[in-house]
């Protein structure tokens, strides 16, 4: 079984900025396998069903950014899964748009969603798929940069991202994170 959960903000004033770049993955994934993420559960909305054979939950927190440890740390309780099947999908200012990272563990970064998730956990050797949104312009405020929509002209390498970040997921549990990495970390 694995939890994957789509770092973001709840509310319509977030939707697909680049902050919510962990959630436009998991709603891409719950169509492309056809699960319903609407039931509200660990402080989150989720849906469970399958990938390939293995069982999945998608995991959107509710919470905010900055408390997702809170959502995560209930999920992770409460299904009782082993750390290496929790996969974390978050937007990351030190990449290029288009861009992805696949890493097994690692610190949070700048990034307070992870710091969030580290914190609650205890741990920071869990997988996680950092997803390129570039750096703000000299002098921009950062909260108002991963707040705001990528540019249009960038719209097409943010969707082929998202599209990345759910062929990793896919990879990730049809074979294994190795091999994902050695495809996606290009």
């Amino acid at each position: 079984m694995y939890i994957i959960i789509g770092l973001g903000n709840s509310g319509k004033k977030y939707e697909h900025t680049r902050h919510n770049a962990g959630f436009d993955a998991i709603d891409f994934l719950s169509k492309r396998h056809n699960i319903s993420v609407t039931k509200i559960k660990h402080k989150s909305l989720i849906g469970e069903g399958r990938i390939g054979a293995e069982k999945v939950v998608l995991i959107k927190p509710q919470t905010y950014m900055n408390l997702s440890g809170e959502a995560v740390l209930s999920a992770v309780q409460f299904y009782k899964v082993d750390i290496e099947n929790v996969i974390v999908l978050y937007d990351d200012i030190d990449l290029d748009i288009g861009k992805l990272r696949i890493r097994k563990k690692g610190s949070a970064g700048s990034h307070n969603g992870m710091k969030s998730i580290i914190k609650c956990l205890g741990r920071q050797d869990f997988p996680r798929i950092r997803i390129g949104v570039s750096k703000p312009e000299e002098g921009r405020d950062l909260a108002d940069f991963v707040l705001s929509r990528v540019p249009k002209d960038k719209q097409m390498d943010m969707d082929s991202v998202i599209e990345k970040a759910a062929d990793t997921i896919d990879e990730i549990i049809n074979s294994d994170i190795d091999k994902a990495m050695n495809i996606y970390n290009g």
